[in-house]
């Protein structure tokens, strides 16, 4: 009789434990949901300006308006603060530096047509990049991110700064990418990134966070590409998918993207007062 009844409490426990589970993971995925509000109204601006010609003006220009009147709106009310509008504007930069670069060194191309371009590339390229900064800083909010063991600041930096530069360099001279990637993997053996899910903290591995991250722009660059947000050689005359090669990439930039929020973020926190505490550095 003793046996069963606690055989009777363990599948109740059980099944108490996998709802709390579920409903955790389905906060979960609403908190992402609304941390991609920013991409998922660039891709379904690509899918519409695709599927329905817009009038008047060239559909990059477009691409433009919306991308414009989003960030705007997301500030206006409130979906989005001004410092990390700030992050965003700068991320654009940073992206629109390494589209000019890239379309010169033939990497793709951007061949539809539009009136606000500089050196062939149109401004609203900076916005694909600078989702992904939009991205990591409203997670960083809603899911009240900490970061354990973070490096200092003077290998953070040198580090971002070489993962981005090799980008440049790699067309003149011998690619990196592989050695900054185990670099990355060595600095950051020890740091975990911490979040909260209805009062409960998790954590993960910091890299391990920078693998998936990556893996759904890789996902999201397929998409991208298909409704023609820009063009590699190979899909020139028909898209096809993007080689799962380019992974290796968009893990460098997800892990500059990253490193520059997180830098920012701690100078934040050093002007305002804040204290590195045994959980690290929080938002």
């Amino acid at each position: 009789m003793e046996a069963t009844v606690q055989k009777h409490v363990q599948k109740k426990t059980a099944r108490l434990r996998m709802k709390r589970a579920l409903v955790q993971l389905l906060l979960f995925a609403r908190e992402q949901a609304l941390s991609c509000l920013f991409p998922v109204v660039i891709f379904a601006s690509l899918a519409l300006t695709k599927i329905v010609p817009l009038p008047f003006l060239p559909r990059y220009d477009w691409l433009l308006i919306i991308c414009l009147f989003t960030q705007w709106w997301m500030v206006h009310s409130r979906l989005e603060t001004v410092d990390e509008l700030k992050v965003i504007t700068l991320f654009h930069l940073i992206g629109l530096a390494l589209e000019i670069f890239k379309i010169h060194m033939g990497s793709w191309s951007y061949p539809e047509k539009g009136y606000v371009k500089i050196l062939g590339v149109p401004l609203y390229s900076g916005f694909m990049y600078a989702s992904v900064a939009s991205y990591i800083c409203q997670a960083w909010r809603r899911l009240e991110i900490k970061l354990v063991n973070w490096p200092p600041f003077l290998i953070v930096f040198p580090l971002a700064a070489a993962i981005y530069l090799n980008f440049f360099t790699h067309h003149f001279w011998i690619d990196i990418r592989w050695w900054l990637s185990a670099l990355v993997l060595v600095v950051f053996w020890k740091s975990r990134v911490t979040y909260a899910v209805n009062g409960t903290r998790y954590s993960m591995p910091v890299a391990f966070s920078f693998v998936l991250i990556a893996f759904f722009i890789w996902i999201a660059e397929n998409i991208a590409t298909f409704f023609g947000a820009w063009q590699y050689p190979d899909q020139a005359h028909a898209w096809s998918p993007v080689h799962f090669g380019k992974v290796s990439s968009w893990l460098l930039l997800v892990i500059v993207s990253f490193l520059i929020v997180a830098t920012l973020k701690q100078v934040k926190g050093n002007r305002s007062g804040g204290e590195k505490t045994e959980q690290g550095w929080g938002n």
